[in-house]
């Protein structure tokens, strides 16, 4: 006999939220460096900034039509 394994799934605002976090820290970052030290051409604060906002972009919007395809389902 073989027996299931109740999986508890986590809610997805969880996740979503936390790339909305990962987004807004991303352009924080970036404004608020270029605020502190005058220099708005960094290429260390340029990569920091697209990864965190590319990142934060991307699992929303995955994160979004996750939530749009099971709540239609």
């Amino acid at each position: 006999m073989v027996q299931e394994e109740k999986v508890m799934e986590m809610p997805l605002f969880i996740p979503r939220v936390f790339y909305m976090l990962l987004f807004a820290f991303g352009l924080a970052f970036y404004f608020i460096f270029g605020a502190m030290y005058g220099t708005w051409n960094d290429l260390a604060v340029y990569s920091i900034t697209i990864i965190c906002v590319g990142l934060g972009l991307t699992g929303t919007i995955l994160y979004s039509i996750r939530e749009t395809e099971e709540t239609h389902a």
